[in-house]
């Protein structure tokens, strides 16, 4: 494979860390975004169809972020594909919580596994960057010194962007292609007490987990300026994860890049 790679997202958690793994190994990238400032990104917007062309042009292999906060992406990526003749390998971002064939993104996955003879489906858990920057969960800790769920005591595989990104790279230029679904955790299950209990005793910080009922929960996110249908998802994400969805650990980190996955308690002393 001697073409460049499209990175979608190219700014984003995983997308911009995608892109730094690509140029560390000397791989051409594009670097796909809606507000592109230099001159290795190029205008890539999914509503709008005439960017599409343009950001294909010289691409074999595509990192694919599908459309953000559309309910039906199936719509919007199935004709950007059928566009891209050249295009034999894509990597597809999704979530754990997302399985093949829901509707949504779920479609999604089924969509590259049908359309391109080298493909990976990328499921990894919550990401570790929610507990920093700007994520609600990371203001919560910073304003009020507290993690509000409805998750009870379920526990989470917490993963870091930067695991993810090294899965995807690898998915991307390894010469035998992975087509397989990848479900990526972090090395360690947690509760969300049991993070909270981490963060607070590696910043000092009084930090802990007030677990409320989903009816509550719904009400807190519409409050704070989520749509109700929105909020009704995120709601059901944590109930999942309260009847223990999210409580595995894989081995994918290792047994893809070589190296283990990050812990938590790793993230949390350089982040805090």
């Amino acid at each position: 494979m001697n073409d460049a790679v499209l990175v979608i997202g190219s700014t984003g958690t995983t997308g911009s860390r995608v892109t730094t793994f690509l140029r560390e190994r000397g791989v051409r990238v594009r670097e796909a975004t809606r507000k592109p400032v230099g001159p290795d990104q190029v205008r890539f917007d999914w509503a709008d169809t005439s960017t599409h062309a343009e950001a294909l042009r010289g691409v074999d292999r595509i990192y694919l972020v599908g459309p953000i906060g559309v309910a039906e992406p199936v719509p919007l990526v199935e004709p950007f594909l059928a566009g891209a003749p050249d295009v034999r390998r894509v990597v597809l971002l999704s979530s754990s919580a997302v399985p093949e064939g829901a509707p949504g993104m779920g479609e999604l996955a089924s969509l590259v596994r049908t359309r391109v003879p080298e493909w990976a489906v990328l499921r990894p858990s919550w990401f570790m960057q929610n507990f920093a920057g700007e994520h609600p969960v990371a203001q919560g800790i910073r304003d009020r010194g507290e993690i509000v769920t409805a998750t009870g005591d379920g526990r989470v595989a917490f993963v870091d962007a930067a695991d993810i990104a090294a899965v995807a790279g690898h998915a991307l230029i390894d010469a035998v292609p992975h087509n397989t679904a990848h479900v990526i955790t972090g090395p360690d299950a947690l509760s969300y007490a049991e993070a909270a209990a981490i963060i607070g005793e590696a910043s000092g910080l009084d930090v802990v987990h007030r677990p409320v009922e989903v009816s509550e929960f719904i009400e807190l996110l519409v409050r704070n300026g989520i749509p109700a249908d929105f909020a009704d998802m995120l709601a059901g994400l944590d109930e999942d994860i309260r009847g223990g969805a999210e409580n595995r650990v894989t081995d994918t980190v290792g047994r893809v890049t070589g190296s283990p996955a990050r812990s938590f308690a790793e993230f949390v002393k350089t982040h805090f």
